[in-house]
């Protein structure tokens, strides 16, 4: 049998299954360490306290949220490799050899399938890891705990892909550099999703935390913005494209809401699921297209390769 839930199922368990308590898990007592931060993720991630007792009583931590842990990892590691060898930190960017590095997203390397998906290795700078970091880890792993590696791994992905898309079609001059990209897929679809069920949403100073989280991404992207336009260090080529984060938040707020809406639920089952499966194929079909075929009749002057 699927470990899938049907709502027949979930309401059969609101019901009548007397596993879960009748009180809510607020109200319990006597909880230990481990049990008290499984509910506090319940309560920051899940609207329908059903769901919340559910994940409560089945939350075993294993497998545990290896995924966002893994790929953090892995960019503060290249992070710090690049910082060394290049002797630079802060804004590595505007390092002459940085855009020489075989993950770099480069419009002249664009068929380099790789680097549309390894740019995210590759940071401006520490105050641009810094805030990726730091919410890959306080959402995405809360998310990953919830909703396990495979669909919050596929959000991100998702987000990461369109982020370099959007920037070879909206962009065309512009490299690509940081994990925003994967990040605000993730910070989307949790915002998003906390606004559409802002009554069942049981999180403690929500509206705080959420004009916080909207400030501090207004801020990394009005960086990004700045960064791109500021005259760049080893001219023609300009400095990294902001527009990863646009495509980040447009598959948060579409793959990424009926990714966290439907907690334990089959997404084939759901409609909306497939529209906008169909519509994020035919985005990737169209930027494929348009990366073999635009540069081309359009004539544009790229950047000299690194």
């Amino acid at each position: 049998m699927s470990n899938k839930r049907s709502n027949s199922f979930r309401q059969a368990i609101l019901q009548g299954n007397r596993r879960l308590c009748s009180k809510a898990l607020l109200e319990e007592k006597g909880l230990n360490l481990s049990q008290r931060l499984i509910r506090h993720v319940a309560y920051e991630t899940l609207p329908r306290e059903i769901d919340r007792k559910w994940y409560y009583d089945s939350y075993t931590c294993c497998p545990p949220p290896w995924f966002m842990i893994t790929v953090t990892l892995l960019e503060v590691a290249f992070f710090l490799y690049n910082g060394v060898s290049l002797d630079q930190f802060v804004l590595q960017v505007t390092h002459p050899r940085y855009l020489k590095n075989s993950l770099v997203y480069h419009p002249r390397l664009r068929a380099q399938a790789w680097r549309y998906l390894t740019y995210i290795f590759m940071h401006a700078g520490i105050e641009h890891l810094g805030l990726n970091v730091v919410l890959q880890l306080l959402v995405g792993v809360p998310l990953e705990m919830v909703h396990g590696a495979t669909r919050i791994g596929l959000v991100y992905v998702a987000g990461v892909v369109a982020g370099s898309l959007a920037v070879s079609v909206a962009d065309m001059t512009a490299p690509v550099v940081g994990s925003s990209g994967g990040v605000y897929a993730l910070v989307s679809a949790h915002l998003a999703n906390i606004v559409m069920n802002w009554s069942g949403m049981k999180c403690q100073f929500k509206l705080l935390r959420m004009a916080v989280a909207l400030i501090c991404m207004s801020m990394e992207f009005g960086r990004a913005v700045w960064l791109r336009f500021h005259p760049s260090a080893y001219p023609p080529c300009p400095h990294p494209s902001f527009v990863a984060h646009l495509g980040g938040v447009a598959v948060g707020i579409t793959l990424g809401v009926v990714v966290l809406r439907n907690y334990e639920q089959r997404l084939q089952d759901q409609s909306l699921w497939w529209i906008f499966v169909a519509m994020y194929t035919i985005f990737v079909l169209f930027a494929v297209f348009w990366n073999i075929f635009a540069y081309t009749l359009l004539d544009l002057k790229l950047p000299p390769p690194p």
